[in-house]
């Protein structure tokens, strides 16, 4: 699996290549702005682009809106923000344009390497990973269509937009696997979402979810 990292902390980016390739990983190329990541995405067939947020040269939101350019030049490239910040204007626009294969953590909150790699790997594969204080802050001021949802459908579907499948909603919210299928189906049924394959009406929810 072949990774292009976006990070401008020389420290950082170097253990994160030194933790990918010992992990089975590839790192295709290290950069650090957003021109140089460009290049290297036309440059590379990869599987998975991770990206910080605040960049050279104002340290603002150049990572994001190189990530939302990636995605607009090779639609569906996976990515993954590993950033201190939730920067909530471009994170919207990140998953606006499609959350299939994103993923957004933030740097103090992943706590274990495993957790880390599983989440490249997740999205990569076309997963979504949200760090749920992630989900929290993009939820701050939007105004909410779900209130047909009860209390409990919006658990299950709050750590659905984390990206977890119904064994670990359910492992979380100690019901079963039976409970969390019914609690799904009634959320697609109350957003009113169309009957297609239930991996894109997920997508749908989310997106429903994050007010997007």
């Amino acid at each position: 699996m072949r990774v292009i990292i976006l990070e401008d902390n020389p420290i950082l980016a170097e253990g994160l290549s030194l933790l990918l390739d010992n992990s089975g990983f590839q790192v295709a190329a290290i950069t650090t702005d957003a021109d140089h990541f460009a290049k290297a995405v036309a440059e590379h067939e990869i599987d998975i682009a991770i990206v910080d947020v605040r960049l050279p040269p104002t340290f603002t939101d150049e990572g994001l809106r190189a990530a939302i350019e990636a995605r607009r030049t090779r639609p569906g490239l996976p990515v993954l923000v590993f950033s201190q910040y939730v920067e909530e204007v471009y994170a919207a626009e990140l998953l606006a344009a499609g959350s299939e294969g994103v993923g957004y953590l933030l740097k103090d909150r992943v706590s274990r390497v495993d957790e880390f790699l599983e989440a490249v790997r997740r999205v990569a594969g076309g997963g979504t990973v949200l760090d749920s204080e992630v989900v929290s802050q993009l939820m701050v001021k939007r105004s909410s269509p779900l209130d047909r949802l009860t209390p409990r459908e919006r658990e299950v579907l709050a750590l659905m937009a984390e990206g977890l499948g119904n064994t670990a909603i359910g492992e979380k919210l100690f019901i079963s696997d039976g409970a969390v299928h019914k609690h799904v189906g009634n959320v697609f049924l109350k957003l009113d979402l169309p009957p297609t394959d239930s991996g894109h009406r997920r997508v749908l929810a989310v997106l429903a979810y994050l007010g997007l």
